[in-house]
């Protein structure tokens, strides 16, 4: 094994030995939901703000940008808003919120079981064209809620909690947008 990767088997391995020996089964959608909403409650409730994660991943990006080419930050009044000068991009709720997600991810799989390298996928398409097609979507996805101004998560949860017309119409484009393409991506995952 090289230096690299024995650490990080060593790693996997002690995860591996904390996570129960079965997958405990998938929690009830309809369950979710309302834990969904009780989340997004107390967020609007405690913090003020609703949730969102595209906007965190662009204030990450921001950070690194601003470190390696701040005169293009400063340049840019979109990324102006977010740092430049003695701004900190880092420094804003939604930032904390991505983190938190991430975290919340790896305590959950780890304590029901669910860690592990996998490529999920139907039977007719190989991992790479899998990976190119996720790729591609978390692109056009990106691009999509920058120029939509929020996330399905900052825009659907918490814009239409809130009953935001922009939401709304947010929203139903994405769900006639995902079932015009639909039939075509279909075949892949049967």
């Amino acid at each position: 094994m090289t230096t690299l990767t024995r650490p990080l088997n060593n790693l996997f391995q002690r995860t591996k030995a904390l996570m129960p020996k079965e997958a405990k089964p998938y929690v009830n959608p309809y369950y979710a939901g309302i834990l969904l909403g009780l989340v997004l409650f107390a967020s609007f409730f405690f913090t003020g703000n609703g949730l969102g994660a595209s906007g965190g991943l662009n204030r990450i990006l921001v950070f690194f940008e601003d470190l390696i080419v701040p005169g293009h930050v400063n340049n840019t009044p979109y990324l102006l808003a977010m740092a430049g000068g003695t701004k900190n991009p880092l420094d804003s709720w939604v930032v904390f919120v991505s983190f938190g997600v991430v975290a919340g991810g790896f305590v959950a799989g780890l304590r029901n079981g669910r860690i592990k390298l996998e490529t999920r996928k139907g039977p007719n398409i190989s991992n790479r064209s899998r990976w190119a097609m996720a790729f591609a979507g978390g692109i056009f996805m990106g691009f999509g809620a920058r120029l939509a101004r929020g996330c399905t998560s900052g825009q659907a949860l918490s814009g239409g909690a809130v009953l935001s017309v922009g939401s709304w119409a947010f929203m139903f484009a994405v769900f006639a947008g995902a079932y015009a393409i639909a039939y075509f991506v279909r075949k892949a995952w049967n």
